[in-house]
């Protein structure tokens, strides 16, 4: 049974334990059943519309026994995290129950037209254009910008209406800045919940969002389950951190012999925000060095690389790239590989941004223009040999390298 297998048990709130004022089938025996097995608990939600002790009593209602220090709501945990980051001041986008947990943690709420050093973006029926304006007036004078949540939409009797994230995102478009999302499927949850804990401990999450509850989870290296009522597609790709390690339909699910879990196996990079198409152009000279550039936004050397512009074809996009980042005109001689593995092909933006590339790398000739050392996003460029590269190199291009000098090979699928 999983209760056998698990020492904490971690669970999201509405669509696990209760829908509106009523738990859901099994939900109270399940935790009552817990408590007797002595397995620890948590809740976590990322409602910032309420506080620990509200939820305690709503639950106590219910007939489950939860202590407030149990509960970890996203209002609650951005307060938390204000304070951890020694933030003094924040202009709240948000209703009082934000407003009271930032208080509580010595964090003064300010209103429109005075200086802060953060926005903070929760939800509240009132808040008005005027606010958001406020809000990208703040960020763009140097306030960090933090949400409780990343949730676009929440449920109704009417439909979905707008959440926290479709306000976030406002303010994003308008100052190009991403939010530190202090909710799920944000890790820092996760290991609030756990942070008491034995890290010998085995703990699972058990949610009903694979967005939020499962990818969470799995970001911060825990073991996850999905409530569902079976209608959930998987997630084409079983590396997929969205996909559960096990589907229950509800909470008395833990105690039947026949359900299994499967073992979260953590992997070795970022779980992207999205996909793009990029180039890569390896230019030999007539010595067989190979040309290098020193990029200015992380000070390490590369091969030249860049993005598919939309309309563009991959080949129109490498000579484009390298003539804006070089100055030199060249013509693609051959297709060295396809490169998609994401161990290698996920990039970490400095903005915090995360993309998971399929690169095309060709083998480029100079037919014209004048290598300039240095432009707007090169530091220098240089020809090295191959066996004497600089050490402080992306990782993915010695592997490119390395397939341009195997001339004879078919094109690459890596």
């Amino acid at each position: 049974m999983i209760i056998d297998e698990f020492d904490v048990f971690l669970f999201d709130l509405d669509g696990v334990i209760y829908i509106g004022e009523n738990p859901l089938p099994g939900a109270v025996e399940s935790l009552r059943r817990l408590r007797q097995e002595k397995k620890m608990i948590r809740f976590l939600t990322n409602d910032p519309c309420t506080t620990r002790e509200k939820i305690a009593g709503r639950l106590k209602r219910m007939g489950i026994t939860a202590s407030p220090e149990e509960i970890i709501t996203s209002a609650w945990l951005t307060a938390q995290y204000l304070r951890k980051q020694n933030i003094r001041s924040a202009y709240v986008l948000g209703d009082d129950h934000l407003k009271h947990e930032c208080s509580q943690a010595g964090v003064m709420v300010v209103k429109g037209e005075e200086e802060a050093e953060a926005v903070v973006v929760g939800w509240s029926g009132n808040v008005s254009l005027y606010d958001i304006q406020e809000a990208v007036k703040q960020i763009h004078n140097g306030a960090k910008f933090i949400a409780t949540n990343a949730d676009m939409s929440f449920p109704t009797s009417k439909g979905p209406l707008p959440a926290t994230g479709a306000v976030a995102e406002m303010i994003r478009a308008s100052t190009g800045k991403k939010p530190y999302i202090v909710g799920k499927p944000n890790p820092f949850m996760f290991q609030k919940a756990i942070e008491s804990i034995s890290s010998k401990a085995k703990v699972v999450m058990i949610g009903d969002n694979p967005l939020n509850d499962i990818l969470g989870a799995h970001q911060a290296g825990i073991q996850a389950i999905l409530i569902s009522n079976g209608k959930n597609a998987p997630f084409p790709s079983p590396g997929d951190y969205r996909n559960p390690d096990a589907v229950i339909g509800n909470l008395q699910s833990l105690f039947d012999d026949r359900v299994k879990i499967k073992q979260w196996n953590t992997r070795d990079f970022a779980w992207p925000e999205r996909i793009e198409a990029g180039v890569a152009g390896i230019i030999f000279n007539e010595q067989q060095q190979v040309l290098l550039l020193k990029r200015s936004d992380n000070g390490l050397w590369g091969i030249p690389s860049g993005h598919v512009e939309p309309g563009e074809k991959v080949e129109e996009a490498i000579i484009r790239e390298i003539y804006e980042e070089t100055g030199l005109e060249v013509k693609v001689t051959r297709l060295i590989g396809i490169y998609s593995d994401p161990d290698s092909q996920i990039f970490l933006y400095p903005n915090g941004e995360i993309s998971h590339f399929i690169t095309t790398c060709f083998e480029c000739k100079i037919i014209g223009g004048t290598l300039r050392q240095k432009t707007d996003e090169t530091l220098d460029a240089r020809f090295f040999a191959p066996n004497d590269l600089p050490e402080n190199l992306l990782t993915m291009h010695p592997r490119w390298l390395q397939d341009a000098l195997e001339k004879e090979h078919a094109p690459y699928i890596r």
